[in-house]
């Protein structure tokens, strides 16, 4: 399992001081859905808790947060990409609120 938090003022503030922040972080798919949004802060930095969450759910493995990515199903529903591919063992939980951004990952029981 794996839990983070983080202030979306954070993530503003780090892409508004470096041009390279968004895309050495997220991939070309989450840049542009969150820039989609009204206010797409809140989105980059769930994305942000999830890659994180993630990464700690699998022990890093060697793992860049760019590789792990958050995609939504038709329906909504938040899933990992690791390198572009789906993870089925690994369920996502999200929510934000316009200061803070929370991320669960919980590996499926096999």
């Amino acid at each position: 399992m794996g839990l983070d938090i983080i202030e979306v003022a954070r993530i503003e503030s780090l892409a508004a001081r470096s041009k390279k922040f968004l895309p050495r972080i997220f991939t070309d798919e989450e840049i542009a859905y969150c820039r989609l949004k009204k206010n797409p802060w809140p989105h980059f930095a769930v994305r942000f808790a999830a890659k994180e969450a993630v990464w700690k759910a699998l022990g890093q493995k060697g793992l860049t947060l760019k590789d792990i990515s958050v995609a939504r199903d038709k329906n909504g529903r938040p899933s990992v990409l690791l390198r572009g591919k789906k993870v089925n063992d690994i369920e996502l939980s999200l929510t934000h609120s316009r200061d803070y951004a929370l991320a669960v990952a919980a590996g499926l029981a096999h």
